[in-house]
């Protein structure tokens, strides 16, 4: 059964609904308040090439202490912003991949100084197949839309966006 738009939408807003996010759109202000409800430092990189090159344009690595969210450099700040913000949807989800288990190799791969056994987890993002990419895909539209109801101009993009990762916009 596909995930269909209301249902992906209903979900992602109820998830902002339990965060304390800031009113006027601010990357950091957005990053503290997440960091600060987490209870764990956020750090934002720059992706390294490789990771680029392997097609992944955003990854989210969480370790026991803190996490970190790296960014495609190589594009516009507003996309890097929007990558940023995806990623902070899976974090905001708890998303899971199995890519981030001990010696795999996306880690051996990209972070070679990186002791693979203090990662917890690790998402990278290459498609928007899964439930996953499409939660947090999203939530990324949604927190940089603000909530602005159904019936509205940016709900009309919100559907857009819905038929673009391939879920239906019918109830």
């Amino acid at each position: 059964m596909p995930y269909r738009y209301v249902q992906l939408r209903r979900r992602c807003q109820q998830k902002l609904d339990q965060f304390d996010l800031p009113r006027s759109f601010s990357m950091d202000a957005l990053c503290d308040s997440v960091s600060r409800q987490r209870g764990r430092p956020l750090y934002l990189h720059p992706l390294p090439d490789q990771a680029a090159t392997a097609g992944a344009c955003g990854l989210w690595l969480a370790t026991d202490t803190d996490d970190h969210i790296f960014f495609e450099q190589h594009t516009v700040r507003l996309h890097q912003e929007h990558i940023v913000l995806h990623e902070i949807g899976h974090m905001l989800f708890d998303h899971h991949a199995v890519d981030g288990r001990a010696g795999s190799p996306v880690l051996s791969g990209l972070f070679l100084d990186l002791d693979p056994r203090l990662v917890r987890r690790l998402l990278a993002r290459t498609n928007y197949s899964t439930r996953q990419e499409q939660e947090a895909e999203m939530l990324a539209s949604l927190i940089r839309a603000g909530d602005h109801g159904p019936g509205t101009e940016r709900d009309g993009v919100l559907r857009n966006l819905g038929a673009a990762l391939g879920v239906s916009g019918r109830r």
